[in-house]
């Protein structure tokens, strides 16, 4: 998804003009390498974070027969760009992982204008979609994108990648070479096992070895292209990817690289030393490629760092006045806003309320990947474990099953909307409730994947993807009855501004073992009439501000 902040002025002018006419906007990757996970496998998370984005889990199973050509249509936009020959032999795919546990995601950096080729046949979404139908390991996968862009041409802007398998994970990031020049110059490296990476919008990779190809590969032309278009000027040993092609600016920091920090410092020790790199206020702070984690990070722990507000640190958007009464850690767009003829900026967590779907793949050496999928923002969502084998998606994750412009009953995304814009407006409480019953739901999948694989490990592949098959579809439709007794229950407790008392919490509701009537106190003459209701009323800091601000007509005599 595309970069929010695109060549950003400190002053921040530009924001709303990008904004406006980018059709996608920022997403988000985290990188887990297997040293650095509590179970040895390789975690890379993905947020598709779009105004435009409809969340769904897409299928591709290779064809008996396959054809010549095939069709490439613009992720993004749904434009048609062209046909480009199929490949032989295809593999089947669930959302961003195929068959073989391969993982491929990525985040938009955009970098130099004037480097995207109108002409070209394949955009940064196909590339993704139509590499896992054909590459089994991230090295393959590696090949596979460079042979693609450059047999087809490129027609989107700068695009990190992150590329893994149950052995090894790898950041890729590129760029087109304009138009009358087909094809994308491209530095991938490996990360170290026992280490994490991140990307979210900018270009990361700076300098990087050139002889080490167990670690390192990248395009024979990357640095002579650089100075035959003026990028760069210097010896090879010191070319920097990212300032060649993407150059740093307050944006790329405060809007982009913030949200590696904040994910890094969740992690790693002494990362608050580059708070002021993150803030946008000190360029020469770069931070490292990649950080080695204090402990050993468990997949919970990956799908709760997803749920980032930056809170903690001096970027929290929890707690000043723009968080309203309720603490809402959002702010709608555009990203800045003008006050006396000065520009002021909107933070850009992770989680973001535009999100269209997210994810957590899991690669398991001598295991079936999971491909762990959520839909909508993923503060107020769940993840559901989706086997890579699975021979069926969800029903209510199914695409066809509603639309950005058609409501569907029955599809999740519909429904995880549902309650989080409700949850929107009592954000401090509601919010506590959803997260409730997301931390039940996830620990009870983690500890029922952990029977699943002891069930299928003797199982033959025949007789193991038809059993994970339904696992994974059971377990989907099981979380989407539950959001939709979460969806009354929120209605019910809080209506009008009001809050119902309770005889037990959330989860006894939600989980189906008291959700009639009697959950909620009633007043004992037996006509439901509810009791012991309570007024919340709004937090300190807002009461203060808006005594300051309307004080003298507001006050009590």
């Amino acid at each position: 998804m595309k970069r929010i902040f695109r060549n950003l002025a400190p002053a921040l002018a530009a924001v709303a003009a990008v904004a406006a006419s980018a059709p996608a906007l920022a997403c988000t990757n985290f990188i887990i390498t297997r040293g650095a996970s509590s179970d040895g496998s390789v975690m890379v998370t993905y947020a598709a974070d779009s105004h435009q984005l409809y969340g769904c889990l897409y299928k591709h199973d290779p064809a008996k027969r396959a054809a010549a050509m095939m069709p490439v249509y613009e992720w993004d936009t749904g434009k048609y760009l062209g046909d480009i020959a199929q490949a032989p032999t295809t593999y089947s795919t669930v959302g961003n992982m195929n068959e073989h546990s391969l993982i491929i995601t990525e985040t938009t950096y955009g970098g130099r204008h004037e480097l995207t080729d109108p002409e070209g046949k394949i955009d940064y979404g196909s590339l993704i979609y139509i590499t896992l139908q054909r590459a089994r390991t991230a090295r393959e996968a590696i090949d596979t994108i460079v042979e693609l862009a450059n047999a087809n041409g490129y027609a989107s802007s700068g695009e990190s990648f992150s590329i893994a398998d149950a052995d090894e994970a790898w950041i890729m990031e590129l760029i087109g070479k304009g138009p009358d020049n087909k094809g994308i110059v491209w530095v991938a490296r490996r990360i170290p096992d026992g280490y994490i990476c991140a990307h979210a919008n900018q270009a990361r990779i700076t300098t990087f070895p050139k002889d080490d190809p167990e670690n390192c590969l990248y395009a024979h032309d990357v640095i002579s292209f650089a100075r035959e278009k003026g990028y760069y000027t210097g010896s090879d040993d010191d070319f920097s990817f990212c300032d060649a092609y993407a150059p740093l600016d307050f944006g790329a920091m405060r809007g982009c690289e913030a949200r590696v920090w904040s994910f890094f410092r969740t992690f790693a020790d002494d990362m608050d030393r580059y708070v002021d790199y993150a803030m946008g206020r000190n360029v020469a702070n770069r931070m490292p490629l990649w950080v080695k984690p204090s402990r050993k990070i468990t997949p919970k722990e990956v799908f709760d760092a997803m749920r980032d507000h930056y809170e903690g640190t001096p970027m929290d958007m929890t707690t000043d006045l723009g968080a309203g009464g309720h603490g809402l850690p959002y702010r709608w767009r555009p990203m800045s806003f003008e006050v006396d003829g000065k520009e002021y900026v909107n933070e850009r967590a992770t989680a973001t309320q535009q999100t269209g779907f997210w994810l957590v793949g899991q690669a398991r050496k001598g295991k079936t990947g999971i491909l762990w999928f959520g839909v909508d923002d993923a503060a107020t969502s769940c993840l559901t474990p989706v086997y890579c084998n699975t021979a069926e998606v969800p029903e209510c994750m199914a695409e066809g099953n509603g639309s950005m412009l058609e409501y569907s009953p029955t599809s999740a995304f519909w429904l995880f909307n549902r309650v989080t814009n409700f949850a929107y407006m009592r954000y401090d409480m509601m919010a506590a409730d959803i997260r409730r019953v997301t931390d039940f739901w996830e620990n009870s999948m983690l500890k029922a994947v952990a029977g699943v694989d002891a069930d299928v490990a003797a199982m033959s592949d025949k007789a193991r993807r038809k059993h994970l098959t339904r696992f994974t579809t059971r377990t989907a439709q099981t979380m989407f009855d539950n959001w939709t007794r979460l969806d009354k229950y929120l209605l019910l407790k809080y209506m009008d501004g009001n809050v119902k008392s309770e005889h037990a919490d959330v989860i006894s509701y939600v989980i189906g073992r008291n959700s009639g009537n009697s959950h909620f106190v009633d007043n004992g003459n037996g006509r439901d009439i509810p009791d012991k209701i309570q007024f919340p009323g709004y937090n300190e800091k807002w009461k203060r501000a808006v005594a300051a601000d309307n004080g003298e007509i507001l006050r009590a005599e």
